[in-house]
């Protein structure tokens, strides 16, 4: 009986075989379709298209196809193309307590980035030594302009995947197929926040990722520019 039963799985699964791997093919595809018009910013290999300003440490490293920020090291790692309106896609992963965030239409400089630009965060919103942070100050908001929603962050050592879409005045971020931020900056009429964050006013700017000293990785970093 256990001979037959095994005969009939191994028929079963020759029989189905086709169709797994036409459903493999249709996700590649999927993927591929999904990323369209992207253009890869990052080449897995080194840091050619960026330029790293007020480096820390040992600054960012690239191993194994993964862009690192060194832990106790950092700055602003920069694109050398400048960009106005993008969507940008990545992956992320984090260690506990890491920060990180990332520039949008910032301009070619060392220094905080968050008020001259706009800087998107990249947090472990989970650290007790970030409870009591403003609520635009947790991961995905626009740092201390529009706060994000949380909860969609994947557990700290797993992988993340996140859209930023800047076009115009709107800025859009999801994060694991979850919508956390979607503002209008002209909706931001706060005039303590606007005198200290001129940068949310930029046309265009370099796209970079701002380090805080913590080890935080990314991969698959890609950008479609938009009309």
């Amino acid at each position: 009986m256990r001979s037959l039963l095994f005969r009939l799985d191994s028929m079963r699964m020759t029989f189905l075989a086709p169709y797994f791997a036409a459903l493999i093919l249709f996700a590649s595809a999927t993927d591929l379709l999904a990323d369209e018009g992207f253009t890869e910013i990052f080449d897995g290999k080194s840091l050619k298209g960026w330029t790293l300003l007020g480096k820390k440490g040992d600054g960012y490293g690239v191993k194994n196809g993964i862009l690192y920020c060194a832990k106790g090291g950092g700055g602003n790692l920069l694109s050398d193309e400048v960009y106005d309106d993008f969507v940008l896609r990545f992956e992320f992963r984090l260690t506990p307590g890491g920060n990180n965030g990332v520039a949008i239409r910032a301009p070619f400089q060392s220094g905080s980035l968050a008020y001259q630009g706009m800087e998107i965060q990249i947090l472990d919103d989970t650290a007790e030594k970030y409870a009591n942070l403003l609520p635009a100050q947790y991961h995905g908001s626009i740092y201390k302009v529009v706060a994000a929603k949380r909860g969609a962050l994947n557990p700290v050592g797993e992988w993340n995947h996140e859209e930023i879409r800047v076009q115009g005045a709107y800025v859009k971020v999801i994060l694991n197929d979850e919508v956390i931020v979607d503002a209008d900056l002209t909706s931001v009429s706060d005039p303590k926040t606007l005198k200290e964050h001129p940068g949310i006013k930029n046309k265009k700017g370099r796209i970079g990722f701002l380090g805080h000293n913590d080890f935080v990785e990314f991969r698959h970093i890609r950008i479609r520019r938009l009309e």
